[in-house]
């Protein structure tokens, strides 16, 4: 996989679906990804508008990415699922306002706010 820049594209989501999956993603661009296997038991998820693609293993049920509703050419990876990476790696993720998304108010993308892990001890 190309990260299309590296970590510095993490990030968490607001809307309605992304609050309650939980995913911290990254940005990979269309041909960035590549399935070393499963991609056959991947299923996806529209909503509201059905723009973006939202695709999960069929089997776990796990989150493993989406297609952008902003930007199409876009993939955001689920963090967790790439090998020795942790959402909770990542001191502050910044959580993108979905609620107001751009797409719906014509202005630019808004930031909501900051997720911080700070770990125990």
């Amino acid at each position: 996989m190309t990260l299309s820049d590296g970590f510095h594209s993490i990030r968490r989501c607001n809307c309605s679906y992304c609050r309650m999956r939980g995913a911290v993603v990254v940005a990979v661009e269309t041909g960035g990804i590549r399935f070393m296997q499963g991609e056959d038991a991947l299923t996806r998820y529209r909503f509201n508008t059905g723009s973006a693609q939202h695709f999960f293993c069929s089997r776990c049920g796990i989150s493993t990415h989406l297609q952008r509703r902003s930007n199409p050419n876009l993939f955001g990876v689920n963090v967790a699922c790439l090998d020795g990476v942790s959402p909770f790696d990542f001191a502050e993720v910044p959580v993108m306002d979905g609620i107001h998304h751009p797409n719906d108010t014509g202005g630019p993308a808004r930031r909501a706010g900051t997720l911080r892990f700070i770990p125990a001890g």
